[in-house]
């Protein structure tokens, strides 16, 4: 909760918009419920004038262990894609909608839990600060809760990935997450969907100059 009473990381904001000072100031963001169980805040990472931003759900369970965003199985299908379709990581900033783990406790493990509108929006304050600083050409959204974040509630990513569309002064181009390809029954598809999409992603950025 912020200092009045309302569900929104706004009130954590510092005063300084660069990635630095929002890194610092986004360690101690408690504005929706999820930092109390979290084990750190997981703030994006990449330079501060990246060609590419990409948007992702959540930390996952190693994301959230070690501070990082993208670090676990899912992360290494997004390398993966990357390098295949050409995107130099050096030109990629990777952040997620959400900030803090939200999961349930099974046993010993602890289980992704989709994130809830609530806490989509009152965690976006961070994800446009980061877009003002890092003023990305390309913009490639991974997955339902980013788009929600992003792109508005109706936007369906089954129905316009791959499409590269207006975004403030950025192209967008939305995807399915890296953990769907890990999912579906067929991961050679998926994951042949999830590089097409990529592509488009990369070939956007000249469309930007």
């Amino acid at each position: 909760m912020t200092k009045n009473g309302n569900n929104s990381a706004a009130a954590f904001l510092p005063e300084s918009h660069d990635l630095e000072s929002l890194r610092d100031a986004a360690a101690g963001c408690e504005g929706c419920g999820l930092f109390r169980d979290a084990t750190r805040t997981v703030f994006g990472e990449g330079a501060e004038r990246a060609r590419y931003m990409l948007v992702g759900e959540q930390p996952g369970d190693q994301e959230d262990r070690q501070g990082h965003p993208f670090v676990g199985p899912a992360g290494r299908v997004l390398d993966r894609g990357l390098d295949e379709a050409g995107i130099d990581r050096d030109e990629v900033y990777v952040t997620n909608a959400v900030k803090h783990f939200s999961f349930t406790d099974r046993g010993k493990r602890r289980i992704h839990k989709k994130p809830t509108a609530a806490e989509i929006d009152a965690c976006r304050p961070w994800l446009e600060a980061e877009l003002a600083a890092v003023r990305p050409e390309v913009v490639v959204v991974l997955g339902a809760t980013a788009a929600r974040s992003l792109l508005g509630r109706a936007f369906r990513v089954t129905e316009r990935r791959g499409e590269p569309m207006p975004m403030g002064e950025a192209l967008a181009v939305a995807t399915v997450h890296p953990s769907a390809v890990l999912r579906a029954p067929d991961r050679d598809a998926a994951y042949a969907g999830f590089l097409a999409d990529l592509r488009i992603a990369a070939g956007a950025v000249h469309r930007t100059r």
